[in-house]
């Protein structure tokens, strides 16, 4: 779990490094900035063009060129950074050719996604029973595409497939509807209006929706309204004000007041027939167009830092940083854990389809935790004394937005985002440097799981299927995984609360055992006495006693003596030493150096012979193979004599004292 938040914090960082990696470039290829302001005067008429069509102002479409110029400089400054924008919008709207629009088919299907979301914008096709279409196939797809880079959702409605829904609403002939709140508090009355205009083109249609969005936003032209709007409000605490000489704002700042209705008030002061510029001065505006954040901590003026440019996308980016709702928060969160789940598909070692099965457990698990803590959240949110503390999040939250580095990251994100292939390609390329990694991390220590092929693992994932089958509550475990320390990963916790009731079953994977140490005795090799173990007791050796064997001369775990190692093991049984004969004595080598040797299986109460099969346990104790078998599958996953569990590794045993 922490090497792979590890891994993605270093993948934002890497994406962070790479952004001013491209700026440098830039800027050495051409020697601008993106944050370099470009002068009207100098561009093109139609470069002039795509700017005005991506803030949404109307031009009047001269030839020269000069009026349209102004109106640039009136709407705003331009950097090099938003020109660029604008340009590569223009080509991939080219290039992508018809806008997907929304045919309803019906009442309710229209009622759900028009009348009842309360921020949004929709223009609408009405096509009359036995009518056609107020405008052509390609005239509609000009609508459509000029509309929806202002947030603007279309759709087309047949009165063919409801027609008493249309004589209800009046539409006897095909026509133009278009919604928006009615109000500015949140979740307001929706209203709809028709088109009645006679000219059925491009420009007029734009006008009109433009002009009747204005409309909703509060227009200030004398400087006593500008005083009574900028004092503190509880009731609108941050708000944003536009002071431009236009007659009417621009469309993507008409459009996000929609969109941030209940959230942000948006208000234009037309300054020009201003007569007292003393009130501007007074609040810090100094020059014209200006867009000012008005907030509780203070003034913030948009565009002055990196990547905020006067676009839709750019401005609603920051609106949402500095005033974002719990939706924005819970799809940002949904991203950054879909993003850490899948860095298992590369941390995972082993066959193709143990990292896709483990891959699809792990997203699973965490949008199931995902969603079930979000729902405390929720109702917390509801509970009217919590709402100081949401206050100060969001000053908080404010106060860090507001900073240069915010402005970069937010830069970055509009960037990547509107690059996805260079993102899935740099998260590909990051993964794959993560996987090169951990393999020579654990090349040291690599497991029979980490090198089995796909039919192994697959072949392995049908026996844990089996076992489940069979003893569904003693060995309900997960599916076959890298043989590692699991129930210390936060991992674990994760899955038994993603399902509580796996807290009353043993939670174990079966494959450890392929992991445990399997020998098999010689034939010709002596037992030690029956009954004795390295210390000469019965039965396994209290963990922890260096004392040697005053009786047999054994040292306790470091397995038996060997011949010459002590002069009591040496003595014959004639000289009354008490010792145990040279033949007696078992050969240690044949021991894993983590076991502890030992003559009897406590299982089956048998002593070991030569040519049987034996398992040790982490904790150094040993058994004959199908006995501990036995008795770890019927769900008793700890040693039989200590109890230590069967799964979970241990310490070393301390080596054998000569």
């Amino acid at each position: 779990m922490w090497l792979k938040l590890f891994f993605l914090l270093l993948y934002f960082v890497v994406l962070f490094v790479l952004s001013r990696i491209f700026e440098a470039v830039v800027w050495y290829e051409t020697g601008v900035f993106a944050t370099q302001l470009v002068d009207p005067v100098t561009l093109s008429y139609k470069k002039l063009k795509t700017i005005l069509e991506s803030r949404g102002l109307g031009h009047p479409g001269l030839p020269g060129g000069k009026d349209v110029s102004e109106l640039v400089e009136k709407s705003g400054e331009l950097t090099q950074g938003e020109l660029y924008s604008a340009m590569k919008k223009e080509k991939e709207q080219s290039e992508a050719g018809d806008v997907e629009t929304t045919l309803f088919n019906g009442e309710a299907h229209f009622y759900e996604l028009v009348e009842d979301t309360k921020d949004g914008l929709w223009l609408v096709q009405v096509i009359a029973q036995n009518r056609e279409a107020p405008l052509s196939k390609s005239s509609w797809g000009k609508v459509v595409q000029k509309v929806s880079q202002f947030g603007i959702r279309t759709g087309t409605f047949n009165c063919s497939s409801d027609h008493r829904s249309c004589m209800k609403r009046g539409w006897q002939r095909s026509t133009l509807v278009m919604s928006a709140p009615q109000t500015s508090a949140s979740k307001g009355k929706v209203m709809l209006k028709e088109y009645d205009g006679w000219r059925m083109d491009t420009e007029h249609i734009f006008r009109w929706i433009t002009s009747h969005v204005a409309h909703r936003i509060k227009t200030l032209r004398r400087s006593d309204q500008l005083m009574e709007e900028w004092r503190s409000d509880s009731d609108h605490p941050v708000k944003m004000f536009l002071f431009a000489r236009l007659p009417q704002p621009p469309a993507f700042f008409s459009s996000l007041s929609v969109k941030f209705t209940g959230r942000i008030d948006f208000i234009f002061v037309d300054v020009c027939r201003w007569s007292n510029f003393s009130s501007l001065s007074a609040i810090g505006v100094t020059r014209s167009p200006a867009y000012i954040l008005k907030m509780p901590e203070g003034t913030y003026h948009y565009g002055n830092s990196f990547g905020e440019f006067l676009s839709l996308a750019s401005m609603d980016v920051f609106l949402r940083s500095v005033q974002p709702e719990v939706n924005d928060l819970f799809v940002l969160s949904l991203l950054l854990i879909n993003l850490l789940a899948w860095m298992d598909l590369f941390i995972t070692q082993g066959a193709t389809v143990k990292r896709f099965v483990v891959l699809i457990r792990t997203l699973g698990t965490y949008n199931s935790i995902l969603l079930v803590s979000w729902l405390p959240v929720l109702a917390l949110l509801q509970l009217p004394y919590l709402d100081s503390l949401y206050g100060y999040s969001l000053k908080l939250l404010r106060y860090a937005d507001t900073t240069t580095l915010a402005s970069l990251v937010r830069a970055d994100w509009i960037f990547y985002s509107s690059h996805p292939a260079l993102f899935l390609s740099t998260y590909l390329a990051h993964g794959l440097l993560v996987d090169y990694f951990e393999k020579k991390r654990r090349c040291g220590s690599r497991s029979q799981e980490d090198s089995s092929t796909n039919l192994e693992w697959l072949a392995s994932l049908w026996d844990w299927y089996a076992s489940y089958l069979l003893h569904p509550i003693a060995s309900f475990q997960q599916v076959p995984s890298d043989l590692s320390d699991w129930e210390d990963d936060p991992s674990f916790l994760f899955e038994r609360l993603a399902f509580p009731d796996l807290w009353l079953r043993p939670l174990v994977n079966m494959d450890y055992m392929k992991a445990l140490p399997t020998w098999r005795l010689s034939v010709d090799t002596p037992s030690p006495p029956a009954g004795l173990c390295r210390d000469g007791s019965k039965g396994p050796p209290p963990l922890g006693h260096h004392e040697y064997s005053v009786s047999t001369g054994l040292a306790p775990h470091g397995g038996c003596h060997k011949e010459g190692a002590s002069s009591s093991a040496n003595r014959k049984p004639e000289d009354g030493g008490g010792g145990v004969s040279g033949r007696e004595l078992c050969d240690c080598s044949e021991w894993p150096p983590s076991v502890l040797p030992c003559s009897e299986c406590v299982v089956c109460l048998e002593n070991f012979e030569g040519g049987e099969l034996l398992m040790g346990l982490p904790c150094g104790h040993a058994f004959h193979q199908h006995c501990i078998v036995v008795w770890l599958a019927a769900g008793r996953h700890c040693c039989p004599v200590c109890r230590w569990p069967s799964y979970k590794k241990k310490s070393a045993v301390t080596p054998p004292l000569d």
